[in-house]
């Protein structure tokens, strides 16, 4: 009798286990007791939607067009510029905002989705592109797989891999290192007041007017928008950024890194490094 009871106990416990290591499905936006669609959207070859966001000049004004991508914990709303003579848009990554989630995510797709959404937009043979944190990865993604179309490229603070096969060890480790031990734990890369530099501190007042949308930004569903741009952005990647080539031979393009020397959220350390040791000469 207790032999069985032990079984149906062990049995019981490892049923539980399985559950809890499956994600809740997301709340897909316009389906059945789903958040509601507010913004416009485009359907992406195998059926996924992108919503995004235009801002600046109408594009057949603009003479530079931008796609920008947003940082973790945030979306299309998030934007950088309002009146500057240029057209951007912005959209949601999948699982944020409005986008729909993409189970299949690695991070050659997102520079396929990036590519798709200027074709659907009428955005030209060429572009800009602009990342933020953790948007910066696409960046990357953009130069080594749709170089063709990229008229030049910036990364604003972009969130690092630590386990770039490109850094040395002990670099890598020190910049993980001045991590917050929360954040190293989960590489959660959150709003905790420590992280914030004095000049952090200043702009962030500034920035309370995007709050209004925060409650969009992960209304599908935290697994499909965080925790996955976590899994992909610190997981195995498909290349080395440090491999890349330079996608601009000719000089017809450039790719600028901008990163604060106090920047606490993502050392800078790395960064020198990783400009220098690539082979892309275009980046300044």
């Amino acid at each position: 009798m207790i032999r069985e009871i032990i079984v149906v106990l062990v049995i019981g416990f490892l049923a539980w286990a399985y559950q809890a290591t499956i994600p809740p499905p997301p709340k897909i936006c316009g389906s059945p007791g789903g958040p509601a669609i507010t913004g416009p959207r485009i359907k992406l070859r195998d059926g996924r939607h992108l919503a995004y966001k235009e801002h600046g000049l109408p594009k057949h004004l603009a003479k530079h067009k931008i796609i920008f991508f947003h940082g973790f914990g945030s979306s299309r709303h998030d934007e950088v510029v309002e009146e500057l003579g240029i057209y951007i848009v912005s959209f949601d990554r999948p699982g944020y905002g409005e986008s729909d989630p993409n189970p299949k995510r690695t991070i050659r797709s997102l520079a396929l989705d990036t590519e798709e959404l200027a074709d659907q937009l009428g955005l030209g043979s060429k572009f800009y592109v602009v990342g933020s944190s953790m948007g910066g990865q696409t960046v990357w993604s953009c130069l080594k797989y749709i170089p063709y179309r990229l008229a030049g490229a910036t990364l604003i603070a972009p969130v690092i891999n630590y386990w770039w096969p490109g850094f040395p060890r002990n670099l890598s480790k020190k910049a993980y290192n001045l991590q917050l031990a929360q954040d190293q734990w989960a590489l959660r890369l959150v709003t905790h007041p420590q992280i914030f530099s004095p000049q952090d501190r200043q702009i962030l007042p500034k920035l309370a007017g995007r709050k209004r949308h925060k409650s969009q930004v992960l209304q599908q569903g935290v697994f499909e928008s965080n925790h996955r741009d976590l899994m992909i952005g610190f997981g195995r990647w498909e290349f080395d950024p440090m491999d890349l080539q330079n996608p601009f031979p000719k000089g017809e393009g450039t790719v600028h890194i901008w990163h604060g020397d106090e920047d606490r959220l993502v050392p800078v350390i790395l960064q020198p490094l990783h400009s220098g040791k690539t082979s892309m000469d275009s980046i300044s």
